[in-house]
């Protein structure tokens, strides 16, 4: 053979042995990406070839399938959607999908690996789609999302001993089963919902922070409590009235000029709402102790996932002595979603111990065998059990003679603390109203609570934690006692 010849026929040989080579690349090592890529409509086509398996509310389907007459033969269908989207998110054929069904869509839609069976694999066909059973209570749901009704806002239910979250509501809402198909009107739906102003798919329980206002005076007084700064909720502070900022001419007041503020005792400055004690009592204790405290409940942790995963809540690090006084009263840069709130008064309901929050109890195969069960977890032991009965018996003081007489239940032990945060430049947007608290019905049953309202459409100087929260809160504490 010619030098010429056998030159192009290694060349050849080279080109055969490549594409064999890139060949057994795709169909082997590259083979599971490409099947399971979003834009693989044949990921899609096999999702939707029968009927998903159901999120589960009370041991009862909040989802559904309904048969289609396209290639994608069945589409997801919601029961009672808008209660249930904050929890659900969705489950889309053209736009994908969100939280629980988007966590747990290889489960529901039945490819995920612990649903397989030895004849499954061998003749290679798709088992039927498991369940997913949630934490959340029925009645605790829809008692907060009655009781928010048109406002904008979010409440969240926690059960302080296991970290269950018994309800998680998000308004105003969607209906998710509008935009589930791949017609016309699915995609007129998807459109409305994603330029409505009200933002109606954001889950503002997990995902909007916001400045917590006066609620942040928890933890302001258990770092107090757990360093040593303070004895008891019943020692006098030291805390002048007005309080001047340091290194500020800026005087802080408090809402009402007759309150007891100066040198009052934690249960004194709780039960008004003194924004001078804390605001001081911040800076005594210095940025850094405070910021410890507020760890310890899950501020600045990026990896809040219950499972979905929840915005981080914020207590700044950068802050000169005045605007740690502004932090200790829940102003300056603090962030909170409604979530870490509830572990706040969760954390002091449960004797100092914090669980962490979960919204799924099991996930269960075709044929209801369990193949993950989630057990309690502690999250962190955010303070001595003497500082957390010392901080419940203020907040019932708050709720019994204080700002949170909204929340009394009767034949119930309800403690509170109540919120109204600045919203605006110079205050001058409506204010945030908050409300926190936990009930214990004196038989082995609690309930930590946590409500935001953004907008209660009334007047600003009639937005008040008291008026517009608490209420929400005493009717999910209600439900999840009865």
């Amino acid at each position: 053979m010619n030098r010429p010849l056998r030159r192009i026929s290694v060349f050849c040989l080279a080109l055969v042995l490549a594409l064999m080579g890139w060949a057994t690349w795709i169909q082997g090592a590259k083979a599971s990406d490409y099947r399971e890529d979003p834009h693989n409509p044949r990921v899609n086509i096999a999702k939707y070839s029968g009927p998903l398996g159901n999120i589960l509310v009370d041991g009862q389907p909040v989802t559904g399938s309904a048969a289609t007459s396209s290639s994608l033969k069945y589409k997801r269908t919601y029961k009672d959607g808008p209660l249930y989207a904050p929890v659900t998110g969705f489950s889309s054929q053209i736009f994908g999908s969100t939280q629980l069904e988007s966590l747990y869509g290889d489960l529901l839609g039945g490819s995920d690996s612990r649903l397989q069976n030895p004849a499954d694999t061998l003749l290679h066909e798709r088992p039927k789609g498991g369940d997913v059973s949630t934490t959340i209570d029925g009645k605790v749901q829809k008692a907060g999302y009655e009781a928010l009704g048109d406002k904008t806002g979010a409440a969240i239910a926690l059960d302080p001993a296991t970290g269950r979250i018994l309800g998680m509501v998000s308004t105003p809402s969607y209906d998710p089963g509008k935009f589930a198909g791949s017609g016309s009107a699915d995609q007129k739906a998807w459109q409305a919902l994603t330029n409505d102003s009200a933002q109606p798919n954001l889950n503002r329980a997990l995902r909007q922070p916001l400045p917590p206002g006066s609620t942040f005076k928890l933890v302001v007084a258990a770092a107090a409590l757990e360093n040593g700064l303070y004895s008891s909720v019943d020692q006098p502070t030291t805390s002048p009235d007005p309080y001047t900022l340091p290194n500020t001419r800026t005087q802080l007041t408090n809402e009402s000029a007759s309150a007891p503020c100066e040198n009052a005792t934690i249960r004194t400055a709780l039960q008004y709402s003194c924004n001078t004690v804390f605001a001081k009592m911040a800076v005594d204790l210095g940025k850094d102790k405070v910021r410890a405290q507020a760890e310890k409940f899950g501020f600045n942790d990026a990896k809040m996932d219950v499972p979905v995963r929840a915005t981080k809540s914020v207590y700044p690090a950068d802050m000169d002595q005045a605007q740690t006084a502004l932090s200790g009263i829940g102003q300056f840069d603090d962030q909170a979603t409604p979530l870490q709130m509830a572990m706040v008064a969760s954390a002091i309901a449960n004797g100092g111990d914090l669980k962490t929050p979960q919204l799924v109890d099991k996930l269960t195969d075709g044929g209801g065998n369990t193949v993950q069960q989630n057990d309690p977890k502690t999250y962190h032991k955010a303070m001595s059990s003497r500082t957390a009965a010392q901080l419940r018996s203020a907040m019932q003081t708050v709720v019994d003679k204080g700002t949170g007489s909204n929340a009394k239940i009767d034949g119930v032990t309800v403690g509170g603390k109540t919120g109204t945060a600045q919203h605006g430049v110079d205050n001058s947007g409506t204010p945030y109203a908050w409300f926190v608290s936990y009930a214990d019905d004196g038989k082995g049953h609690q309930v930590a609570v946590a409500v935001m309202v953004e907008d209660g459409h009334a007047a600003r100087n009639e937005v008040s934690g008291n008026g517009l929260a608490a209420p929400i809160a005493k009717a999910m504490m209600q439900a999840a006692l009865s």
